[in-house]
This record gives structure tokens, C-alpha cells and sequence, in this order.
């Protein structure tokens, strides 16, 4: 378990995960349109959105947030990406 108890460190590792996926689709972060992300506990919203904001900086993709029972008690943050390469590539 990465982060335990940290809802910002597991929010970080996550988004090395989607940045690594994208880069081997050819695709990087500023390609990302949408995101949706899942907290197991509301409180840690804050927290989940500045990482979040500190990954996209000027990007601004769409964002849902929204609190929900998440598989296991560990998991507090679950993060979904949309992204659109964009014709010309990097």
C-alpha cells in the first residue's frame, strides 16, 4: 500500500500512473481533457485537489469530484483520466 492514511501521497502516485500510461500511448498530461476523482473520505478533498492541481497547472482538464465507498478500507483516492492526443503529437 502506497501512502497509507495519506489521501495526497496515494493522489501523487496515482498521477505517476497516469503519466507514465499516457507516455507510452505517446500522450502526456497536457493532453488530458477529464478527470473524475473518487475519495473515500470527504475531508480529503482538499488535499486530493492540490495535488491534483499541482500535476495540471495550466492544463485545467474537466474535474468531478465525488466521495465514495471504495473497494478497501486502505484505498482513500481512485482517479480516472481522459485525454485526447492531439494530431502533430507532443
Amino acid at each position: 500500500m502506497v501512502g497509507a492514511g495519506d489521501a495526497a501521497a496515494q493522489a501523487r502516485f496515482i498521477f505517476d500512473k497516469i503519466e507514465a500510461a499516457l507516455e507510452q500511448l505517446g500522450a502526456r498530461l497536457k493532453d488530458v481533457v477529464r478527470t473524475r476523482v473518487y475519495v473515500r473520505r470527504i475531508e480529503d478533498w482538499e488535499p486530493v485537489a492540490r495535488v491534483h492541481g499541482e500535476r495540471f497547472g495550466r492544463v485545467r482538464p474537466a474535474n468531478t469530484l465525488v466521495q465514495a465507498q471504495l473497494v478497501g478500507d486502505e484505498y482513500l483516492v481512485e482517479i480516472e483520466a481522459e485525454a485526447v492526443r492531439r494530431r502533430g503529437g507532443r
